[in-house]
């Protein structure tokens, strides 16, 4: 790849920010809005199960159709389907349809729309970034999901505060529209890559042979199957850190509003700066070395949220959570882009995406019921020990640290007009 490629990059991940902008300014304004309306636990946790279940179940149909299709044309397509069905939810609602199911029904197509774009995005980049440079990409582009983490909260109180939910849908549509257009007709792929996955899906059985294909594919790559289990784990334990650090801090601090929202400001002010160093930095030379870092400070950040008891320390504390995530996905990343055959890339990170998404629910699992009987700092303490063995795992796994060595550099290839 020659320098074009930076430019190619820049425009993509500037027209999938502002999509996901748009994206998440609308989603807070959904969930404030249910709870407004309904002022119901079960309702809300049913919310969350329409968006999470659905793209569990739609992230392996995408990695198949990653590896099949062009994955620019399939990312904006499915941009473009959520667009459609976000405008008559928008419609609907300016007419006097003021229904919470339409909003079900919105968070199902939103929940299949991520459970596809997830893995097709994932395996795109790698057609447009070279080996050597993915730590660093991922890191910017975990920085500009952090970014949009840390505003749309703010901008959807804001706007919501002034004006009917139906302008943030269609403020939704117009982000997503130009996203779409600067994706389509200013970002380009590659055409011997396109031609590899064109002759790749003939002849091709269909769709269960093809994800059983993917499956075997990361049974059979040790370093594959090490990374899918150690995410597996690695959310898990990090549940109780990601969900239940809220009920702590009203239990252990007070029940006030502002502090709520002070933890996930904390957690994504630290999410942005761990992706602008890991975007300058690029980890050290072994990614899984890095992972190791990321698993120590992750681990002991978690430890810390258990033992400390000063609210401004605490906040501190999840700060620093939060820049060791993209420490620890921005290398973990980019090991799965520059290793996986790009005939299997859409399929395995759909296995990635799909159990990502069951994780912590999977977790919360056994650990939610646990914060009723035994206090949560326990519960902190206990996985944060168990995230720093994670370390070890990284430093005496082979399959693990093979993969972790740094990629030959990537030769040029002919830009696609």
């Amino acid at each position: 790849m020659d320098g074009k490629w930076r430019r190619t990059v820049t425009l993509f991940l500037t027209g999938q920010a502002i999509t996901l902008f748009g994206t998440m300014i609308t989603g807070h304004a959904i969930t404030w809005y249910v709870t407004l309306r309904a002022q119901s636990g079960s309702l809300l946790t049913l919310f969350a199960v329409a968006t999470m279940v659905p793209m569990a179940l739609a992230s392996p149909f995408g990695g198949v159709w990653a590896d099949r299709y062009n994955r620019k044309y399939l990312i904006n397509l499915v941009d473009g389907a959520i667009a459609l069905v976000t405008l008559a939810m928008a419609l609907a609602f300016s007419a006097g349809f003021e229904w919470i199911s339409l909003l079900f029904v919105c968070a199902v197509v939103r929940g299949l729309g991520q459970g596809i774009q997830m893995p097709t995005v994932t395996a795109l980049i790698p057609d447009i970034v070279p080996a050597e440079h993915l730590v660093k990409v991922n890191g910017f582009n975990a920085s500009i999901q952090s970014l949009s983490m840390f505003a749309s909260p703010m901008l959807a109180a804001a706007l919501l505060s002034f004006f009917p939910i139906q302008v943030l849908m269609y403020l939704d549509v117009v982000t997503a529209a130009i996203g779409i257009s600067i994706v389509g007709f200013f970002v380009h792929t590659h055409t011997g890559m396109r031609r590899h996955r064109a002759e790749a899906t003939q002849g091709k059985p269909g769709f269960w042979p093809e994800l059983r294909a993917g499956l075997s594919y990361i049974r059979h790559h040790a370093f594959a199957l090490a990374f899918t289990v150690i995410g597996i784990v690695f959310g898990v334990l990090a549940s109780p850190a990601s969900l239940l650090t809220p009920l702590q801090v009203t239990r252990q601090f007070g029940a006030d509003p502002w502090r709520l929202g002070a933890i996930e400001v904390a957690f994504a002010i630290g999410m942005l700066a761990g992706g602008v160093v890991m975007g300058i930095w690029g980890g050290l030379k072994n990614r899984a070395a890095t992972m190791a870092l990321a698993s120590i400070m992750f681990g002991g950040g978690v430890i810390g949220l258990g033992v400390l008891g000063n609210f401004w320390v605490y906040l501190s504390f999840m700060a620093f959570v939060g820049v060791s995530m993209p420490i620890f996905n921005a290398p973990s990343m980019a090991v799965m882009q520059s290793r996986i055959d790009p005939d299997f890339m859409g399929r395995v990170f759909s296995v990635l995406t799909m159990t990502g998404a069951l994780a912590m629910p999977a977790g919360m699992v056994v650990f939610g019921p646990m914060a009723d009987a035994v206090d949560i700092r326990w519960l902190l303490i206990g996985t944060g020990i168990a995230i720093l063995s994670l370390a070890l795992v990284f430093r005496f796994n082979k399959a693990v640290r093979e993969a972790g060595r740094p990629p030959e550099p990537t030769k040029a290839a002919a830009p696609e007009l």
